[in-house]
């Protein structure tokens, strides 16, 4: 369903890319008891969109010493719910700090060809209690649809990846034949890791990834551009006729995050085109103030049946925003960049 009455905002940074509000679609404080509300994952469940996105619980603080940030800071995922992807309504907790995960971060969401249909699949970072002690790991979780609501298939949970190394901004998609691929960022690079199914992927063990690692750029498919300090997936790539398009983020020299995207093959994920220019960067002012300044952090893309390619981001770390890009244009722009 379109929004009837959309707030366009066409970016100075990329002609290609409209937001479709000048104002977060989701702002900080929306649900009770979180401050900052961003980083959304996103997936469209019979006309609805469900905006997965990581809320901070209220009480954290500036850290005055060594070490994170702020403390008591805790991320939960809460889902948000629209008919036109611009208004939302905070709907209830899929998951909460102790539910196998410290606390929370970034979640994905992505649907999954595997065994006998698609299955619905969350990848998150997953911080340790004890963070500064053990690095980051990409967590994983199957979605269930139930009673109007997703719930968390609580035995499905897992924590994916090499032991002690410190991993994330993971999503999942699968390849031309059917195999499923990963993609995820060991630090400062994109990397990719290939499986037979989705269970292969699940229980993958020390020796494939003791493996993974010890080709570790043979994987690699993405790194910074010049001066940058590290690129991320962002969302799920999304099919076209031309391959896979795979929204991710840099985080530059400067320390700002900007949205970029590259087309995938879709038979090996291997990077066919990428623009060379951010499709969007931080510009207004809750994009550029807040608690991590001058980021747009892009986490959620659907394919719309009029050819746009909708998408939701994260703005500096309190709140999340959404914006279209037509496919085509895209495309062309990617072919004209090869």
């Amino acid at each position: 369903m379109s929004n009837p009455n959309p707030v366009s905002f066409v970016a100075e940074t990329s002609p290609l890319v409209t937001r479709l509000s000048d104002k977060p679609v989701v702002e900080a404080r929306a649900a009770p008891g979180y401050d900052p509300i961003f980083n959304a994952g996103l997936l469209v469940h019979d006309g609805t969109y469900h905006l997965f996105a990581r809320g901070v619980r209220e009480g954290y603080r500036p850290n005055p010493g060594d070490g994170p940030r702020f403390l008591d800071y805790v991320s939960d995922v809460l889902v948000f719910e629209s008919a036109d992807g611009v208004h939302y309504a905070f709907r209830y907790v899929l998951a909460g700090s102790g539910d196998h995960a410290h606390s929370f971060e970034d979640p994905r969401v992505q649907r999954v060809r595997s065994g006998s249909g698609d299955q619905v699949v969350m990848t998150y970072t997953n911080v340790p209690p004890n963070y500064g002690h053990e690095p980051w790991r990409i967590g994983a979780h199957r979605l269930i649809f139930e009673d109007g609501r997703f719930h968390l298939d609580g035995t499905s949970g897992r924590v994916i990846g090499p032991e002690g190394i410190g991993n994330k901004d993971a999503v999942v998609f699968n390849l031309t034949d059917g195999r499923v691929a990963l993609m995820h960022r060991i630090h400062p690079s994109m990397q990719l890791a290939v499986f037979d199914s989705l269970d292969a992927m699940w229980h993958a063990d020390t020796t494939y990834w003791d493996d993974h690692l010890a080709r570790l750029d043979h994987h690699t498919i993405l790194s910074p551009s010049p001066g940058a300090f590290s690129v991320g997936a962002g969302a799920p790539p999304i099919p076209t006729p031309e391959g896979l398009l795979l929204f991710f983020h840099e985080r530059r020299g400067d320390g700002s995050y900007t949205v970029n995207v590259a087309l995938l093959d879709a038979d090996s994920a291997q990077v066919v085109a990428q623009l060379p220019s951010p499709l969007l960067e931080p510009e207004l002012p809750w994009e550029r103030a807040g608690d991590a300044d001058n980021v747009v952090f892009v986490q959620g893309a659907h394919r719309r049946e009029d050819g746009t390619i909708y998408l939701t981001y994260g703005a500096a770390d309190r709140c999340v925003g959404a914006a279209t890009v037509s496919e085509d244009q895209l495309l062309a722009a990617l072919d004209a960049a090869r």
